[in-house]
């Protein structure tokens, strides 16, 4: 397959495969069973961690390898497993390495769990301007930052914290591309507003149907979190939940890490994919959000779904700031596959989240509310 035969469009597991099978995604071990999801890889971590003394961009002139060399601090093992600190900044190579066609980019996004966690990661490549792009034609290694900032974390070699996606030319919908397949395929239901730029998701503090459960605030001084174990820790070791008082309202004190829940149920159609970006950083000091993949098939009735909220990981920045109920707090982006998928986001593929309301990462035994 020549560099100009791959399709237009966000690539699904088939063609993430595909790419494998050219050779444009390389790794020395093959890809674990379900390391392809519908629209997109989990890259998995090497064998060394580097402890740095800053997060950076290598810039166009420089590998990250010359970076790691200026600013490692020590390096940690990770085959037989390592905690990384809160409040530290490790770069850690990464298991696959990319030589893409010359119209075929990428991108990176923390797992949704990851994002649960609080774990801020960003890949890097070598030249890099910018964090979590890889340009069309990038031939070289991986790496991905990762710094937590709310739980000490347990990774090892293999352990999977972010997610690349790989898309050909235009692939965003217009505003009216946007409305047409509203109109064709309910993309949002109770929406808040009308549907244009993408879908405006706004917070839910009244916590109907959870008994007044809205969220949850991290606690602080915690144990260690294990990346790869489900269904382990008791939530309230880690969580306080935040319940309505009845007004609407949360206030968001700086410094500390929330876990809530969209008011809007959302739809991702199975030959589209959908991106959480920030909706305006002018309506408030608050930062939204930091897995922002979702995967064909997320909310569709018929991979059991019919609707599912997105939960939202969100910090205040410097001051407190005021939420209310229905503030509209993010958009999704719309982008069309280049083929329709064989396999969608749900039960059947094991996923996390589907037709989920507020939801802790999988690490967590479930919470009544």
């Amino acid at each position: 397959m020549t560099d100009k035969d791959w399709p237009t469009g966000v690539y699904p597991a088939r063609l993430i495969e595909k790419l494998a099978g050219t050779g444009a995604i390389a790794t020395e071990r093959p890809f674990d069973a379900d390391q392809v999801q519908p629209a997109s890889l989990d890259l998995r971590l090497g064998e060394i961690a580097y402890r740095v003394r800053s997060s950076f961009l290598p810039g166009p002139d420089r590998s990250v390898a010359d970076r790691i060399q200026a600013l490692t601090l020590h390096e940690i093992p990770l085959k037989g497993g390592a905690v990384l600190e809160r409040g530290c900044v490790y770069i850690v190579p990464l298991q696959e390495e990319l030589a893409l066609p010359s119209d075929v980019s990428a991108s990176a996004n923390p797992k949704s769990s990851t994002g649960r966690l609080d774990v801020f990661t960003r890949v890097i490549c070598d030249r890099a301007r910018g964090f979590d792009q890889l340009p069309a034609g990038y031939t070289g290694p991986l790496y991905l930052e990762i710094s937590p900032r709310t739980f000490p974390v347990l990774v090892r070699t293999g352990s999977r914290l972010s997610q690349m996606r790989f898309r050909s030319g235009e692939t965003s919908l217009t505003p009216a591309e946007h409305k047409a397949l509203h109109e064709k395929e309910t993309l949002v239901f109770n929406a808040n507003q009308d549907v244009g730029n993408g879908v405006a998701l706004s917070i839910d503090l009244l916590g109907e149907k959870r008994n007044g459960l809205v969220g949850f605030r991290s606690k602080r001084h915690t144990a260690v979190v294990d990346v790869d174990k489900k269904g382990a820790l008791d939530v309230l070791d880690f969580w306080e939940p935040i319940t309505d008082r009845g007004d609407g309202e949360l206030i968001l004190d700086p410094d500390e890490f929330y876990i809530l829940v969209s008011h809007e149920a959302v739809h991702v159609p199975p030959d589209h994919a959908a991106e959480m970006v920030p909706f305006d950083p002018l309506v408030g000091e608050f930062r939204v959000h930091y897995a922002g993949f979702f995967d064909p098939g997320f909310g569709h009735s018929a991979a059991g779904g019919t609707g599912s909220r997105a939960v939202l990981e969100v910090r205040s920045r410097e001051v407190p700031f005021l939420l209310n109920h229905g503030q509209t707090i993010g958009r999704l982006i719309y982008e069309r596959l280049a083929e329709r998928p064989e396999r969608l986001y749900g039960s059947a593929l094991g996923s996390n989240y589907q037709a989920q309301s507020l939801k802790l990462s999988k690490h967590f035994k479930p919470y009544p509310g």
